[in-house]
């Protein structure tokens, strides 16, 4: 999908009832930004609200998802410059221009020139169904490491892309790279063994799932929650009463988004109060440090040694935001406070449902469940790094 900016809304509504029959089938979930996942009505129509990409739409399958990246940076802090959907993401959903890799490609969904192209080019194949999305290099590698069932086994058919994604959420591989990414696509190292590849990969796949706002993360979402994340972005009042619908409580209030020219939403300041962690909330991230093999000090080194209440209005708040969680950045978006801009009263014309302030908790869970993961992904990145495939050796 890619934004336009050519669109007229009003024109753009009589060419659709002109010339489209409304079909339900249409109306998708759709990731606007990360972890702000909408509902649009998706047709192969020139201009209807965004360009209509159909090669990529018609990769839309039963199993299939998307390692999503950009060429360049146009922002500052960018944070990884990956995101992993099961959805088709907006052009604009990270910044610098979405570019969707799907895991699996069925290229007889393709218009056939682009399906012949694709087959004879980058597989080296007849024309199977469902391939891995591999070129013939990535085969190649990937057969040097004893892994050849690419096309009928979905699982090894992912395994570079969450490797790719695992290296792109280690925070020493963003500083010590930082130059490069910023100028053109990333490049990704390679781990010389299938030992390496799999851990890797491994790790990756934890990733994607913390990224899947669709599908619950059991400890983190879901299920007994982990000691840590269970007292993170708790929803709560100044007053100390329960969260009260008719009191105004759900009502995002607090300044974070205001209508600009021509109906863009800008950002605000908000109100975001940091503090220390209390002794209770302490206690619990420690107890669930140690669970996870974390010594306290890391633990908070990659959360935050301060924490915040990230306020809703006057009264409403989320208690205990990690500070590092609030400003955490993904494709040059801070995650938290990019979604409360779009959900002000006066710019959403409703109060918040239950669901979503639930949702904001486990956004708030899912981001640290991520920090908690990075120093397991910087020791990934370092060996790979130390035991990298070399192209030129092998041929």
């Amino acid at each position: 999908m890619m934004t336009g900016n050519r669109i007229v809304g009003p024109d753009a509504r009589k060419k659709i009832q002109s010339e489209f029959v409304f079909d339900q089938t249409r109306i998708v979930r759709y990731p606007f930004k990360p972890f702000d996942i909408r509902w649009c009505y998706v047709e192969n129509l020139r201009p209807l609200f965004s360009e209509p990409s159909p090669q990529l739409l018609s990769q839309r399958f039963e199993g299939n998802s998307f390692f999503i990246t950009r060429d360049t940076a146009d922002k500052e802090t960018e944070g990884p410059p990956f995101y992993f959907s099961k959805l088709v993401c907006d052009y604009d959903s990270i910044s610098g221009h979405a570019r969707h890799f799907p895991i699996l490609l069925q290229p007889s969904l393709l218009k056939k020139s682009k399906a012949s192209e694709t087959q004879e080019d980058l597989f080296g194949l007849g024309t199977p169904e469902i391939n891995a999305n591999l070129s013939i290099p990535a085969r190649a590698y990937l057969a040097s490491l004893g892994l050849t069932d690419l096309d009928s086994d979905t699982e090894t058919a992912a395994l570079v892309w969450r490797h790719a994604l695992a290296i792109g959420y280690s925070p020493i591989y963003l500083t010590e790279n930082a130059d490069g990414i910023r100028q053109d696509w990333p490049r990704i190292p390679l781990p010389a063994t299938k030992d390496l590849l799999l851990a890797s990969a491994e790790l990756g796949r934890k990733v994607a799932a913390l990224l899947d706002t669709e599908t619950a993360v059991a400890g983190v979402t879901s299920g007994s929650i982990r000691a840590e994340l269970k007292v993170i972005g708790v929803a709560a009042t100044a007053d100390g009463k329960p969260l009260n619908r008719e009191a105004g409580d759900f009502d995002v209030a607090a300044g974070w988004g205001h209508g600009g020219q021509r109906g863009i939403t800008m950002p605000g300041k908000g109100k975001m109060i940091p503090r220390d962690y209390t002794a209770a909330e302490r206690a619990a991230i420690e107890q669930g440090a140690s669970e996870l093999g974390l010594t306290p000090e890391l633990a908070f080194a990659h959360l935050g040694e301060q924490t915040c209440d990230v306020y809703l209005n006057g009264n409403a708040y989320w208690r205990n935001v990690p500070l590092k969680v609030w400003e955490y950045t993904i494709g040059g978006y801070q995650v938290m406070k990019k979604w409360l801009s779009y959900r002000e009263r006066e710019l959403l014309g409703r109060a918040l449902t239950l669901d979503e302030v639930r949702e904001v908790t486990n956004m708030a869970r899912r981001i640290a469940a991520i920090l908690l993961l990075e120093p397991a992904l910087d020791e990934n990145y370092r060996a790979v790094k130390e035991n990298c495939y070399d192209w030129q050796a092998r041929g």
